[in-house]
C-alpha cells in the first residue's frame, strides 16, 4: 500500500517536470541590462525576464546565481523554465563574475551587485517583496549561503545547492601536500593568497566565508541540499553543507550534526542509523533522501547524487515559503 502511495505522488510530479523540460525548449529569451553599483559606480550586467502583470500585480522573484566559474550568461535555462512556470520574474545578476579576482569571491562588490540588482528589479516591477526568494549552485550555493548570512533581512528564503561554506577548508582541499590545483588557485587569486599568509588575507577568508556569518540568518527559511557523491565525483564535500547547517542550529539552540555522521555519509555513502525523518519521501526530488535534518526555520538534505542542484525541487520548496524582506532603497519598497 505505500508503494502503490508514494508512486502515485511522484507520477504527478514526474508529468510536471516532463511539461516544464519541454517547455524550456520554447523559453521566453532574456532581456539584458547594466546596474550601476552603489558601491564603486562600476556597471554590472544583469539578465532577466518578467511576465506582464509583474508591471501591475505583486509578483514573486527569483534571484538565481551563476556557478563558481561562469557569470550572468550561464545557461540556467533550468531555473528559468521554473521561474517562467510559476509566473515569477526572473533575475539572473552577475556579481563579478568568475571567481578568480579579488571582487568576485563574495567580496562587498560582489554582494552589492546582487542587491543593486534586486532593488532594480523592485523599481521596474511589481514585486511581491514577501516572496523573494535567491537560489545558486557550487559557487552559486556559495554566494546563497554568504548572503543569507550577510543580508537576511532581504530575503524571503534561499536554497543553496552543494555550496561552499569555508574557503580556507575548501581552498585545503583542493591543495593536497601544499600543491594547489585548479580551484585552489583561483580562491588563491581571490583573496589575495593561500590562507596563512598574512592577517590580511585569512580576513578575506573568513569575511567570504558563509560559514561565520550564517547564525545572522536564524529565522530566515534557508533550504541546504548536497549530493552524497559531491566531493568524491565533484568539488565540494558534502561537509560544507552539513557544517553551515549546524551554525544555523548552533543559533537556534537546537541539536548539531556530529563529524562522526558527517563522515559516515562520507565513508559509505549511508547512514547506519538513520532517524526516523532522515529518510523521507520527496517526489520533487526523484531521488532517495539520506539524510534531512531541521533546526527552525532551516533545513538540511543530503540526497542521492553528486556536484549538482535539482531546480524543480528547489523552486517547489521556495513557492511555498512566505516571509516579509527589508530593502536598503526607500524607492524599492514605494511601489503598489
Amino acid at each position: 500500500m505505500r508503494l502503490a502511495c508514494t508512486i502515485l505522488a511522484i507520477v504527478p510530479v514526474i508529468l510536471e517536470t516532463i511539461a516544464r523540460q519541454v517547455a524550456a525548449d520554447e523559453l521566453p529569451a532574456l532581456a539584458e541590462t547594466r546596474v550601476v553599483s552603489t558601491l564603486d559606480q562600476a556597471e554590472q550586467p544583469i539578465r532577466y525576464w518578467a511576465p506582464e502583470p509583474a508591471t501591475l500585480e505583486p509578483t514573486p522573484i527569483l534571484v538565481s546565481l551563476h556557478s563558481w566559474s561562469g557569470d550572468y550568461t550561464q545557461d540556467r535555462s533550468e531555473w528559468q523554465a521554473e521561474s517562467v512556470a510559476r509566473g515569477w520574474i526572473y533575475l539572473q545578476p552577475n556579481f563579478r563574475g568568475r571567481n578568480d579576482h579579488p571582487e568576485a569571491c563574495g567580496s562587498p562588490a560582489a554582494q552589492q551587485d546582487i542587491l543593486d540588482a534586486m532593488d532594480w528589479a523592485s523599481e521596474r516591477y511589481s514585486v511581491d517583496k514577501s516572496r523573494i526568494y535567491l537560489a545558486g549552485a557550487s559557487g552559486g550555493g556559495h554566494m546563497s549561503l554568504l548572503m543569507a548570512g550577510r543580508h537576511p533581512e532581504r530575503f524571503s528564503a534561499v536554497s543553496a545547492w552543494v555550496g561552499i561554506s569555508d574557503l580556507a577548508e575548501w581552498y585545503r582541499f583542493h591543495a593536497p601536500d601544499g600543491n594547489p590545483r585548479n580551484y585552489a588557485q583561483m580562491i588563491a587569486a581571490s583573496c589575495g593568497g593561500p590562507p596563512g599568509v598574512t592577517a590580511e588575507v585569512d580576513r578575506q577568508y573568513h569575511d567570504r566565508s558563509p560559514l561565520f556569518f550564517l547564525h545572522q540568518a536564524v529565522g530566515l527559511p534557508l533550504d541546504i541540499c548536497a549530493g552524497v557523491r559531491d566531493g568524491r565525483t565533484g568539488s565540494v564535500p558534502i561537509h560544507h553543507s552539513l557544517r553551515a547547517f549546524n551554525e544555523l542550529a548552533k543559533a537556534a539552540g537546537q541539536d548539531v550534526i556530529a563529524e562522526s555522521i558527517m563522515d559516515q555519509l562520507w565513508d559509505q555513502g549511508r547512514l547506519t542509523m538513520p532517524l526516523s525523518g532522515d529518510e523521507a519521501d520527496d517526489p520533487t526530488y526523484g531521488r532517495a533522501i539520506l539524510m534531512r535534518r531541521h533546526a527552525g526555520a532551516a533545513r538540511v538534505t543530503i540526497f542521492d547524487g553528486d556536484h549538482e542542484a535539482l531546480p524543480a525541487a528547489a523552486c517547489a520548496w521556495l513557492a511555498h515559503q512566505s516571509r516579509s524582506t527589508k530593502s536598503d532603497r526607500a524607492g524599492a519598497d514605494d511601489r503598489p
